[in-house]
């Protein structure tokens, strides 16, 4: 299991959301790439980081902070936001990003996900977030007619490395992960999935590493990492101590 430590990016600095509105935005670091190495510093393996304007925006807007965070770290980095077009999905991968994340344009344009997944099939991973069990595109902005697992039935075995999915009612809102949707889906296809919106606590580590969730790759932690609720020591000890 895998815990991804979050950086989401707003006009350069690292923020947190509330349930992914902009206007609910919480300032927590004014150097994104700090905060990165700060992250690997404590131990984390790989890095979850968004380009929040360049959802909104459909092309990158936070380039610059993307890439002083690669400069900064050496541990993997999956990046989304804004990645809707091959030039874009190629040129992040040259500048050393390990995993790119393919949002709005898997609801909108399928045949980009297929296209990128059979040149770099272990880097292409599909985001999907859901709002009332509907998948929402455009940051969150958008709401789509289509399901999770319809969308993700789509890239069976077109050699999408992964499949993040967040419950936008609980993303920033400290209510605990939606591990029964989120395991639903993982059961229901063969891709990995990663799990997203609303880790709280120390107690949710715990319930990740129960054996009904044994089929996630991992999860995302973003507002309880910031805070202090939950603590990357005490974290990062029991994943470590799961692989024993």
């Amino acid at each position: 299991m895998i815990l991804f430590p979050a950086i989401d990016l707003k006009e350069g600095l690292c923020v947190r959301l509330e349930q992914g509105d902009m206007a609910r935005a919480t300032v927590f670091s004014r150097d994104p790439a700090e905060q990165a190495a700060s992250f690997e510093r404590a131990g984390f393996e790989y890095l979850h980081v968004v380009d929040l304007d360049g959802a909104f925006a459909g092309k990158p807007m936070n380039g610059r902070a993307v890439e002083r965070i690669l400069e900064a770290t050496s541990i993997p980095v999956q990046l989304g936001g804004g990645i809707r077009d091959m030039a874009t999905i190629e040129g992040w991968l040259e500048k050393g990003v390990s995993r790119v994340i393919i949002g709005t344009a898997a609801v909108r344009d399928p045949d980009l996900v297929r296209t990128a997944a059979a040149l770099d099939p272990a880097r292409i991973a599909v985001g999907l977030d859901a709002r009332d069990g509907r998948v929402a595109v455009e940051g969150w902005a958008e709401a789509s007619e289509l399901s999770a697992l319809d969308i993700a039935r789509r890239f069976e075995d077109v050699g999408v490395a992964a499949i993040i999915y967040t419950d936008i009612a609980r993303d920033g809102m400290l209510k605990g992960l939606n591990l029964d949707a989120t395991i639903a889906l993982a059961e229901a296809v063969s891709i990995p999935v990663i799990a997203s919106g609303g880790l709280a606590s120390i107690e949710d580590i715990r319930a990740l590493l129960q054996p009904r969730a044994a089929r996630l790759e991992g999860a995302i932690a973003g507002r309880a990492l910031y805070d202090g609720r939950l603590d990357a020591v005490q974290a990062l000890a029991l994943i470590r101590a799961s692989r024993t």
